[in-house]
C-alpha cells in the first residue's frame, strides 16, 4: 500500500499518552497514530453515509407511521 507523510499538531497530554502506548506495544507512535486515523475515518464514513441515507429516505417521504412510533416507544415504557 502506498503511504504518505503528513504533519499534525496534538496536545502534550495526547502526545505523552501516544508515546507511552508505543513504548508498551510493538508499534511506533507513527503506526499507532496512522491506525487511529484509519479507524476514525472508517467510523465517520459509515456514520456520514447513514445520515445521507436517512436524508434520502426523508426526502422520499419514507417515515414511520404513528402506530410504529408508538410501538417502538412502548418497548421502552414510554407512552406517546
Amino acid at each position: 500500500m502506498e503511504s504518505f507523510t503528513m504533519t499534525t499538531t496534538i496536545d502534550a497530554e495526547t502526545f505523552s499518552n501516544l508515546e507511552f502506548l508505543a513504548g508498551n506495544t510493538s508499534c511506533s507512535a507513527s503506526e499507532l497514530a496512522a491506525e487511529a486515523i484509519r479507524i476514525y475515518i472508517e467510523d465517520q464514513s459509515w456514520q456520514t453515509e447513514a445520515i445521507k441515507e436517512g436524508i434520502r429516505q426523508a426526502d422520499a417521504g419514507n417515515f414511520a407511521s404513528a402506530d410504529k412510533v408508538k410501538s417502538m416507544f412502548s418497548k421502552w415504557g414510554v407512552n406517546v
